[in-house]
């Protein structure tokens, strides 16, 4: 588990494969998110609480430091 949780996470629209590094919120998950490139609105998949988790290099903060919480 760690001990502070990293707030740069690099989006990847499973669309039009554009890469965008984020800032992720500390506070919430991120439900939705539209990438610029194709304007297609990303919500997250499965399990996932956020769409960080589901096409982010980052899990969301609530989920890095304590895996049993999230949003």
């Amino acid at each position: 588990m760690a001990t502070k949780a990293i707030l740069q996470s690099t989006i990847t629209c499973p669309e039009c494969g554009l890469k965008k590094e984020e800032t992720m919120p500390t506070n919430a998950c991120q439900y939705f998110y539209e990438c610029e490139g194709c304007k297609k609105v990303l919500k997250p998949t499965g399990n996932d609480c956020c769409v960080f988790c589901s096409y982010g290099t980052m899990a969301c903060p609530p989920i890095q430091l304590d895996a049993s919480y999230c949003c």
